[in-house]
C-alpha cells in the first residue's frame, strides 16, 4: 500500500470517528501518523492537531445544520476550549515527549472507561 493511500486511509479513519462522535478523530490519527508515516512524537501531535482543525469545522457545520445546538450551552465550553488551546500550544515545546505520550495514554483510558460506565 502506497504512503499516499495509507494517509488517505487514516484521514477517512479520523473523519469517520470525529464525525460519528463529535470529536475523537485525533486518537484515531495520532498513533497512524506515528506508525505509518513514522512521525516523531512531537511532529505527530502538531499534525494531528492541525489536521482535526478543518475536520472538527465540517463536523461543527453538519451539526450546526442537523442538530441546532443552544449557542448559550455552547459558548462556554468554546471559550474554555480556546483558552486551553491556547495553554496547551504555549507550553507544548516544554513538555517531554515521554510526559504527552503517558498523558494522552491515560487520558484515553480515562475517556474510555468513563464512556462504558456513563449512564444515559
Amino acid at each position: 500500500m502506497t504512503d499516499r493511500r495509507k494517509n488517505q486511509i487514516a484521514g477517512a479513519a479520523g473523519g469517520l470517528v470525529n464525525g460519528l462522535f463529535g470529536g475523537g478523530g485525533g486518537m484515531v490519527l495520532l498513533p497512524l501518523l506515528t506508525k505509518w508515516s513514522k512521525l516523531e512524537a512531537r511532529s505527530a501531535f502538531a499534525t494531528c492537531v492541525a489536521i482535526i482543525f478543518p475536520m472538527c469545522c465540517v463536523s461543527t457545520a453538519v451539526y450546526l445544520f442537523q442538530v441546532r445546538p443552544s449557542l448559550g450551552l455552547v459558548l462556554p465550553y468554546l471559550a474554555g476550549g480556546v483558552a486551553g488551546g491556547l495553554l496547551g500550544g504555549m507550553t507544548f515545546e516544554k513538555v517531554p515527549v515521554k510526559l504527552l505520550k503517558v498523558a494522552f495514554g491515560l487520558f484515553l483510558l480515562y475517556a474510555g472507561v468513563r464512556y462504558l460506565l456513563w449512564q444515559s
